[in-house]
């Protein structure tokens, strides 16, 4: 197999091709994913919207292999699939450094868009949905490799829980991420602070690795490409021309890529307390 794609020497870890025997186990019968007498939590969700996900994976695939918490389910489903010899001669590419060793710890044989520059299906999470599909992710850090992979990709399919979903993109509060170049990454960040100057309740701020007891004031977040991020947060979203803001973070010098991922959702799987709803891109404007 091909290594992982890396800019540091000890990224190129060969994983073999197929993980499964030739007669693979008889699958015992598969658990119930939430118990019918409970209401359902936020992680049960979660893996609700993976599982469904993971239904359009098809033996000979070649996966996008998504990062944080609800793509680690469709990690973990895949690879139980892969086991049990129901999915055969799929392939991953994984969106970061956590998701590789995730993915290889549970048997999906890894390569990357050196060998294969088409991806047949992406499953990931997003930190927010708008109602055109729209999506905020990289508040883990990985939105360079996850917009290169699930660009890449014929298909790149969603999934959330409910909670995730907001009217306008920025519109939980909560940070769009930015990814910097460490050089002057303080002048990067008054540029992008000035991009939205006069916008009410706007702020923008180095992400700091999180340390207990430091207050918050900790090194720089570091991503696996090296590089910072620069979080930036919007009181009641981003009001405007989504696709000229992009362009306008994109022409300042020393950002590298944002989390705004614009029109790149074929469609995304919702899991919510009263069932799973699916949203597909020719549904919306």
């Amino acid at each position: 197999m091909h290594a992982v794609c890396s800019q540091t020497p000890d990224m190129a870890i060969p994983f073999p091709h197929l993980l499964y025997s030739e007669t693979p186990p008889i699958p015992a019968p598969l658990a119930p994913l939430v118990e019918a007498t409970t209401a359902p939590t936020q992680d049960d969700l979660k893996r609700i919207a993976a599982h469904r996900a993971v239904e359009l994976v098809e033996s000979g695939m070649v996966l996008g292999l998504g990062t944080g918490s609800t793509a680690a389910h469709a990690l973990d489903r895949i690879g139980e699939l892969i086991r049990r010899g129901t999915l055969r001669d799929v392939v991953g590419i994984p969106t970061s450094k956590k998701t590789e060793a995730h993915a290889a710890a549970v048997g999906i044989p890894l390569s990357d868009l050196h060998a294969h520059s088409v991806v047949d299906l992406s499953i990931d999470g997003a930190d927010e949905v708008d109602p055109s599909l729209n999506l905020v992710k990289g508040r883990g850090g990985s939105l360079l490799r996850e917009k290169m992979i699930e660009g890449a990709s014929r298909r790149f399919v969603v999934i959330v829980d409910e909670s995730k979903m907001v009217p306008r993109i920025g519109g939980s509060g909560l940070a769009v991420p930015v990814e910097v170049i460490p050089f002057c990454w303080g002048h990067t960040l008054n540029r992008l602070r000035s991009l939205f100057d006069g916008e009410p309740g706007f702020d923008a701020k180095l992400r700091r690795a999180a340390t207990a007891g430091d207050g918050g004031q900790g090194d720089p977040f570091v991503t696996d490409n090296g590089n910072f991020i620069v979080d930036l947060y919007f009181e009641n979203g981003i009001h405007g021309d989504l696709d000229l803001i992009s362009d306008k973070i994109l022409r300042i010098t020393g950002v590298v890529e944002h989390g705004m991922f614009l029109g790149m959702a074929s469609s995304v799987i919702i899991a919510g307390e009263d069932g799973v709803t699916v949203v597909d891109k020719r549904e919306v404007r």
